[in-house]
């Protein structure tokens, strides 16, 4: 079985009116490309650190113009789209959620899943990211069921925590999406090799669509969205950090061969705690 995938990357707007205009040429071009399943990146609805501009911008899931329009998009091109993250009311505190939407061909929301794993550092290049200030951090690691098979979801940081994506391959998954927002510094240095790792460790392919280039609020992602197969071997890829769209096939069989070639999953052991 195979599916044709499409990655958007994009470089969002501070405002989600703005990021709909931005993103809708490009998931026109990527269902044009006959894709079954399009990916968008980490915030595709809004980028915006500014505290003092970001208040009033982050709206409920049900309100927010971003996800209507992505939903209204899905069902007039009777395609799924992976909203890779929005940024919305949680409804649990004051803060706001880092939320993936899985959208059906049917504009209906198949399933969500909330950032687990918060970005809180000091980058290499002097700057500092806090995000659990102004994001809920989620407890729940998801699996969606698609007709061409099943899909882990993560976001961004998650990709550092290994043991979220054993689980989501012991739960049977064939994919993997890892919409990003990556900083430069540490895109530079981390984002493939990540990603490469991820692939080998799980066995399943690993959908990476990212960020890139200046934002409206002064920040500056790593771009360069990412297919990698199972064995870990990158089969498809963007250079750069401008707004584009990134397609591949995915040939779902090679999932089992290469969990056949390296069992790893089965061979988990227990041990004492240091």
């Amino acid at each position: 079985m195979t599916l044709a995938v499409a990655l958007v990357q994009l470089t969002t707007p501070a405002d989600a009116q703005a990021a709909q205009y931005h993103a809708e040429p490009l998931i026109r071009e990527a269902a044009a490309t006959g894709a079954q399943l399009i990916l968008l990146p980490e915030c595709a609805n809004l980028v915006e650190q500014r505290s003092e501009f970001k208040a009033g911008k982050v709206a409920t899931e049900d309100d927010d113009v971003f996800v209507l329009g992505v939903r209204e998009l899905a069902k007039e091109l009777s395609v799924a789209i992976l909203i890779g993250s929005v940024i919305v009311a949680s409804g649990r505190d004051h803060r706001a959620a880092n939320r993936t939407l899985l959208v059906g061909p049917d504009g209906e929301i198949q399933a969500r899943y909330d950032k687990i794993h918060l970005f809180d550092a000091d980058t290499p290049d002097g700057k500092s990211y806090r995000e659990s200030a102004t994001m809920c951090p989620g407890d729940q690691a998801v699996v969606a069921d698609t007709p061409r098979g099943r899909l882990g979801l993560s976001i961004c940081y998650d990709v550092r925590f290994a043991y979220l994506y054993r689980e989501l391959a012991k739960a049977g998954v064939d994919m993997i999406a890892v919409p990003a927002a990556f900083t430069v510094p540490t895109g530079r240095a981390h984002w493939e090799i990540m990603l490469r790792a991820r692939a080998i460790e799980t066995g399943a392919f690993i959908l990476a669509p990212a960020q890139g280039g200046a934002h409206e609020d002064g920040r500056h992602t790593w771009g360069h969205s990412l297919v990698v197969n199972p064995w870990g071997e990158v089969i498809a890829r963007l250079d750069h950090d401008r707004p584009a769209v990134l397609t591949a096939t995915l040939d779902l069989a090679e999932v089992t061969r290469a969990r056949q070639a390296l069992p790893q999953l089965r061979h988990d052991r227990a041990i004492g705690r240091l």
